[in-house]
């Protein structure tokens, strides 16, 4: 194969994010009692299914609508608001959210990584790189509290 030093790029940041989404459905799918999704513990305020909801409703909105005009409209207080939403159900938004993801990857244009992204971050004009090393940061921050959680609410 003769791709690119940015295709290459490209892949691995793919690559890294369906890792950690496969993590994500891993320890959703972990929780011995599903009640426990929607619990929190101590002075945590996320509990792992809001998070899920969150990562899953991020991703469609930055790499889904922003870089892969798929026409998502995010709902991000219902994100953090909504309780109780069957295992199931996350869990299928989740490959369908990793499927996305892969797909929108391998579909950007060459140039694309150094070029600015669409949407400012803290009022600041980032690339395309840039921004996507601080999702796959984000997601990756939010996995381990989901984890975290799971461990402490479940033993």
């Amino acid at each position: 194969m003769n791709d690119s030093p940015e295709r290459e790029i490209w892949q691995v940041y793919a690559q890294l994010l369906d890792r950690d989404l496969l993590k994500l459905h891993e320890e959703i799918a972990a929780f011995n009692h599903e009640e426990n999704i929607w619990k929190t513990a101590g002075s945590i305020i996320n509990s792992a299914g809001t998070l899920c909801l969150h990562l899953t409703g991020s991703l469609n909105h930055f790499v889904g609508a922003t870089m892969g005009h798929t026409g998502f409209v995010r709902d991000r207080e219902g994100e953090f608001a909504k309780r109780n939403i069957p295992r199931e159900d996350m869990l299928r938004d989740l490959g369908a959210t990793r499927e996305m993801v892969v797909k929108v990857m391998a579909s950007q244009p060459e140039g694309t990584l150094t070029s600015i992204f669409p949407r400012k971050f803290m009022e600041q004009d980032v690339t395309h790189a840039w921004f996507l090393s601080h999702i796959i940061t984000h997601v990756n921050y939010h996995l381990g509290q989901v984890n975290y959680l799971r461990r402490a609410l479940e033993g």
